[in-house]
């Protein structure tokens, strides 16, 4: 099992004020709204899609998108896309910073997560993950066979899977190294040369004043303060999603190379757009 990254001490979050409560009030009651709201429309819809649809979903990611879409917005948070997304069947894999990161990639391509199997028992969240079509996997070696098949026919279905190989979240500043063992299910004869894997680099610039890892959710910090602080700025910050050229899963010899060439293409963009001015 991953240990969570926890390098350094944690930002030092802004003290907040009677509008900051006010804003953070205001801003909660529009999430609840729009995320539960944007569920109970997509249970609906897929109601209908699931018999006509099967296990292919022309509708449902559309609502999923408008609501992360709106999320941001009503995070007071900039939202920009850098580079295009593929066409073609296959993966992405992107560094991971935050919880935000679920608002913001599906914010900008209508894909499907891959988890860890306890994320569909904890409230709320697990549910929501379900009814996104998210993938969970078991750290079994007993399952690798099963999943490998379900990715398979996941991927060939024309699902864009995506998962993030450092295995933990950071403070946003760096990207640490892939962990490869994803990556073999990409390996298998059915999908070698059917698929492709975009490398994805998420980079978030902090509200103006705060601390640059403000968006950061890593190690022991607890998730309610961290709500708390996102929802509270006037001028909040701004998330910047950066598309890769896909690399040919056929183009690799081994999972380790695959890996090592998206986390250097993950890692190039990352530091590039970091140090550049904010867009």
């Amino acid at each position: 099992m991953s240990q969570p990254w926890d390098k350094g001490s944690h930002p030092d979050m802004p003290k907040l004020r009677s509008l900051d409560l006010v804003r953070i009030i205001l801003r909660a009651l529009a999430l609840i709204v729009l995320v539960f709201g944007g569920l109970l429309v997509l249970l609906l819809t897929r109601l209908i899609e699931r018999p006509l649809c099967g296990q292919s979903r022309p509708v449902t990611p559309h609502i999923t998108q408008f609501v992360c879409r709106n999320a941001l917005r009503v995070l007071g948070m900039g939202f920009h896309v850098t580079g295009s997304p593929m066409e073609a069947r296959g993966a992405v894999v992107a560094n991971h910073s935050s919880w935000l990161d679920i608002f913001a990639l599906n914010a900008a391509k209508r894909i499907y997560f891959v988890s860890k199997s306890e994320v569909a028992r904890w409230p709320g969240i697990g549910w929501l993950a379900r009814a996104t079509g998210t993938v969970f996997i078991e750290r079994n070696p007993a399952r690798a066979r099963q999943q490998t098949q379900l990715f398979q026919e996941r991927l060939l279905a024309g699902h864009k899977l995506l998962f993030f190989p450092e295995g933990t979240s950071t403070d946003g500043q760096q990207v640490l190294p892939f962990k490869t063992t994803l990556f073999q299910a990409f390996m298998s004869d059915g999908l070698r040369e059917e698929i492709s894997v975009q490398p994805v680099a998420v980079i978030y610039r902090a509200p103006q004043g705060t601390d640059v890892r403000f968006y950061g959710w890593w190690g022991s910090m607890e998730f309610g303060t961290h709500l708390l602080a996102t929802l509270a700025p006037a001028r909040s910050g701004a998330v910047e999603v950066i598309y890769c050229p896909p690399l040919r899963v056929a183009d690799f010899s081994t999972r380790k190379e695959l890996a090592a060439a998206c986390e250097m293409a993950v890692r190039t963009a990352h530091t590039q757009r970091l140090q550049a001015p904010p867009a």
